[in-house]
């Protein structure tokens, strides 16, 4: 499948160095399973978010996914959506969906966030 009608497009900060690594990551596990995946970055995109319905705040601060019903996804669902289309990455996906793990992962997730956008004087 093409990115002409991507199953998966991902929100990314394009300026963020984790993110662009994380990316990157995903990319060489997803291999060829990748290919049909759209990377968005938000950088300056703040009106496209909004028309998509995307706080451009939320999306600095939480990773967001639209899958191929339009459906928009954010912070560990989007991870849980995301990982879940790499086979290597699908028992992860389903650990971080449990009820224990999920929102300890969730605080983490934030307060990294936080912390790298307070780092480089983002917020």
């Amino acid at each position: 499948m093409s990115t002409d009608n991507p199953t998966l497009t991902v929100y990314y900060d394009g300026s963020c160095s984790t993110c662009i690594r994380d990316r990157k990551n995903y990319e060489k596990l997803a291999g060829a399973g990748g290919k049909d995946i759209l990377w968005f970055d938000i950088t300056g995109k703040d009106d496209e978010l909004r028309q998509l319905g995307i706080d451009p705040y939320k999306a600095l601060t939480e990773l967001h996914v639209k899958d191929d019903r339009q459906q928009i996804y954010a912070e560990m669902d989007a991870y849980i959506l995301l990982m879940s289309k790499v086979s290597v990455l699908k028992p992860l996906a389903w650990m971080i969906g449990l009820p224990i793990i999920r929102p300890l992962l969730s605080k983490i997730y934030h307060w990294q966030v936080q912390r790298r956008l307070r780092r480089t004087c983002r917020i």
